[in-house]
């Protein structure tokens, strides 16, 4: 049955009160204890008059606070602080030891406030090569309702483009084992439910996109990437330096431009025939502007229109659910699947993967 695609706004507005709450219950909900306490210390002197300018900016935010990652952001820069060096009085919260969670976050706010508010000014860069399971997980799926199984992969929201790499991965999907056997790095989610179709696939191109692309050859880009890593998964950062070294060896091909245009640009270009075209993005969406996810959705349904067997398209989507704290992987293809088709439920860095298999 075809599983309805939410609008990819919707479920993000809120105040900031409920933004941090639902924060702190995500963060709990997925493994990350430690970034939940930071949170929540946050939250809590949001009542606080003497807080603060940085805690003062969060208070009186004007956009759409979940949204936009305002508890995430506020997180990440305290993350950076500590990682920093300059700020140790965080490292009992950063151990997981039990500590007055509040007190410290209030003083290290007063403290650096000039350092942490550059950090509300942008969205997070979340840049994690254990989604690329996912993507993985659909073209197999693809590959099975008969669509070419020769890959032209197009990622909007790259980041510094980890997952424009996943032909270098080797993964182990529920006992379906796929990609180099000495891979760059190797990913083996716990898997739920039924394997995915185990198929051979191959890839023609992966490109991709990112308003503000971060290089992994600059330290000062990659200490962001590091701030947005939920401490307490300590192998997502091994991830990241692997996957540092394998842009060094040969760098993810990533462009600087907005998704709507990029989008556009690259579905206009000849198709090879035999090959399959797949838009990819993961937890990215919420925070592409509304005119252009309306202007992707018009490209790729005129485009999918014009879809044939030998040259065809797909649309590859994990984004969050708040409706269970989760993500969600799902599905769209031309010619014959255009209707949106609910794949699995995923952790939110590839811990495991609940597969639905297009239910």
């Amino acid at each position: 049955m075809a599983q309805e695609q939410k609008d990819f706004g919707q479920g993000f507005g809120g105040d900031v009160t409920e933004a941090f709450a639902n924060q702190v219950a995500y963060c709990r909900n997925n493994n990350a204890p430690i970034t939940a306490r930071v949170v929540a210390a946050i939250a809590a002197l949001l009542d606080d008059p003497g807080a603060g300018p940085f805690v003062a900016h969060i208070r009186g935010w004007k956009g759409k606070p979940l949204a936009d990652a305002l508890p995430l952001r506020a997180a990440g820069g305290l993350h950076a602080l500590f990682q920093s060096g300059r700020a140790p009085s965080l490292a009992p919260i950063y151990a997981g030891a039990r500590a007055d969670d509040v007190a410290i976050v209030s003083n290290v706010a007063l403290e650096h406030a000039q350092y942490l508010l550059p950090w509300l000014d942008g969205p997070p860069q979340t840049n994690e090569a254990g989604r690329s399971s996912n993507f993985i997980a659909g073209m197999l799926w693809l590959a099975s309702q008969g669509l070419p199984t020769r890959f032209e992969c197009l990622e909007v929201g790259s980041s510094a483009g980890i997952n424009l790499m996943i032909d270098r991965y080797r993964y182990d999907l529920g006992g379906v084992k796929i990609g180099p056997a000495s891979g760059v790095m190797a990913f083996a989610p716990e898997w739920r439910g039924a394997p995915p179709p185990d198929l051979p696939i191959a890839f023609a191109s992966l490109t991709g996109c990112d308003v503000a692309p971060i290089d992994l050859a600059d330290p000062e880009q990659t200490l962001r990437l590091r701030a947005y890593i939920w401490p307490e998964h300590t192998a997502r950062f091994a991830r990241l330096d692997a996957a540092i070294a394998a842009a060094h060896a040969s760098p993810p091909d990533l462009v600087r431009m907005n998704a709507a245009d990029f989008v556009e640009q690259e579905l206009a270009r000849p198709r090879a025939t035999g090959t399959t075209r797949v838009l990819m993005h993961s937890i990215v969406m919420q925070y592409v502007p509304e005119d252009q996810r309306r202007r992707i959705d018009e490209a790729m349904e005129l485009t999918g229109a014009k879809a044939g067997p030998d040259s065809a398209l797909a649309w590859i989507s994990v984004e969050a659910d708040r409706t269970f704290l989760g993500h969600v992987v799902n599905m769209r293809y031309w010619p014959g699947g255009k209707e949106w088709r609910l794949l699995a439920r995923a952790h939110a860095h590839g811990a495991w993967i609940e597969w639905l298999g297009g239910a």
